[in-house]
């Protein structure tokens, strides 16, 4: 995820199917992936001599999906403003004006009355603009007016309705927690708008996290093709059944490289249900911030690697305050699972009912403990920007005059930092309160960690290895313990201008 590459969001047409109470007589409908269909057509062992048996089975249930929109965009009349401006057509001196957009991908279908499944972000506008309309196309080119159902953004799952004159093909969702790395797969959909296509491949990861940190980043990974416009389609087991809906692709170009994503059936198939009924989705939420426990994290605690989450801030009479849990805590595990770059802190909690209370295991200071939580209901999305949006950001760009640095250059030569002690007089061109204590950076070593983690004149030192530095003294016993304890980094505790406290190790040199 690192260097010039991107998950690129990929706009797809695909349908997977669920197993839903439509009111239609039992046994009028089967499913197009139904098992005892699929049994003649896949054999046990692995991927067939051809998937043309298979497609032919699924594909009438894929359709594609194509919204009307109606967008501001920027005036881009030259003359916008001058006597000549009415010659362009433009006007407004250069004010937004409304045109009309498009946007294609794919969905499936899930009940033979026409509950249609894609990605959210496949039938809603960005920016300012307004969704017109939504048109479901099926394989034999009939088109049918879609009414949205619901839609949830956190997953990026929307579900559709469409009326037709008989019952519609559909497929359902399988047990995507029964997926295998190396497992057959095809994906169906209309990438780039050309209709149905299908390509195979093999799953590659089963619960793979492209580190966004979002409740639902756990994703199942394939080569298969997946491309612009395949997003909402299926992705199928060699039993027929939708094990995922893609969702996205990792690539430097925007086109497929053989790295894509897919949102689990196990996740998406709740959430459907849930839409379809009309029922609110409520998340898990405990008020933290957190970061992954990297491996220089690890290395300035003494920790194991790849295991464990570091908590950055947490939200004053959020759950996790009311639990005891205090910024710089390592969280191990929540509710009995572990806590992993597979398992997130984020997933776990978002898919945990509010109202429960859990056990949370941590490290604080070196010491194991377990605390209690009551996991709350999670903010919307514009309620959680508001919380977290600081309009004081100082913008001066040189803060403070620079004294003399103190203390034996220990810090200079080891962290790349020369640091001085906060007085109010510094504090006070920081924008900080008088009565903030700890050291200020007056140099960052350009070749250093530091710099490369980001720090910068002006930031605040708050703790290193959770002891106070309140002097540049402090500062350099941690840095001899650790070099004794033979720890390769340190973690620093970083107040930046305008933004909270957050931990950050910094390695020693």
């Amino acid at each position: 995820m690192r260097y010039a590459y991107g998950v690129t969001s990929a706009l797809l047409l695909g349908g997977a199917a669920l197993s839903l109470a439509t009111g239609l007589p039992a046994g009028a409908q089967v499913a197009q992936n139904d098992s005892s269909q699929m049994q003649s057509v896949v054999p046990r062992a692995g991927a067939p001599a051809s998937f043309a048996d298979l497609t032919q089975q699924l594909q009438p249930a894929v359709v594609n999906i194509s919204t009307r929109q109606k967008v501001q965009v920027q005036n881009g009349n030259p003359f916008a403003g001058t006597p000549l401006e009415g010659l362009f057509g433009g006007g407004g001196n250069g004010a937004p004006q409304t045109r009309e957009a498009q946007s294609l991908g794919s969905g499936f279908i899930v009940s033979a009355d026409g509950y249609v499944v894609t990605n959210n972000h496949v039938i809603t506008a960005d920016g300012k603009g307004q969704v017109e309309s939504i048109t479901v196309t099926m394989p034999d080119g009939t088109e049918y007016p879609a009414k949205l159902v619901g839609k949830d953004g956190p997953s990026d799952l929307a579900v559709l309705k469409i009326t037709a004159p008989k019952a519609l093909p559909f497929v359902k969702f399988g047990d995507s927690r029964s997926a295998r790395v190396g497992d057959w797969v095809i994906a169906i959909g209309n990438p780039f708008g050309l209709g149905g296509t299908v390509t195979s491949g093999i799953v590659s990861a089963v619960t793979r996290s492209t580190g966004s940190g979002s409740a639902y980043d756990r994703y199942i990974q394939t080569d298969a093709s997946i491309n612009r416009g395949n997003s909402g389609g299926p992705m199928f087991d060699m039993k027929g059944q939708v094990i995922g809906i893609n969702n996205a692709i990792f690539s430097p170009t925007g086109g497929s490289v053989g790295i894509g994503f897919a949102i689990p059936a196990e996740t998406a198939s709740p959430i459907v249900e849930k839409l379809i009924k009309g029922v609110a989705i409520d998340r898990g939420y405990l008020g933290v911030q957190i970061q992954a426990v990297t491996e220089d994290v690890a290395d300035s605690l003494g920790l194991a690697h790849n295991r464990g989450e570091l908590v950055q801030t947490v939200q004053p009479g959020q759950p996790a305050a009311t639990a005891g849990i205090q910024p710089g805590d390592v969280v191990t595990k929540v509710d009995g699972k572990d806590v992993s770059p597979d398992q997130t802190l984020s997933y776990i909690v978002a898919n945990t009912a509010p109202g429960k209370r859990i056990p949370i295991e941590l490290i604080r200071q070196g010491k194991r403990m377990t605390l209690t939580a009551t996991v709350g209901k999670r903010p919307s999305d514009d309620e959680l920007a508001q919380s977290t949006f600081n309009p004081n950001t100082p913008q001066q760009d040189d803060p403070y005059n620079q004294p003399s640095p103190q203390g034996e250059g220990l810090s200079e030569k080891a962290l790349g930092l020369s640091v001085l002690p906060m007085t109010a007089q510094i504090a006070g061109q920081l924008g900080v309160p008088a009565n903030t204590r700890g050291l200020v950076v007056a140099m960052v070593d350009q070749s250093s960690d530091a710099a490369a983690k980001g720090l910068q004149r002006g930031d605040i030192l708050l703790s290193a290895n959770y002891r106070d530095t309140f002097t540049v003294a402090d500062l350099e016993t941690v840095i001899r313990s650790a070099k004794a304890e033979g720890r390769t980094a340190v973690l620093l505790r970083i107040q930046s201008r305008g933004q909270p406290a957050r931990y950050g190790p910094v390695r020693i040199r």
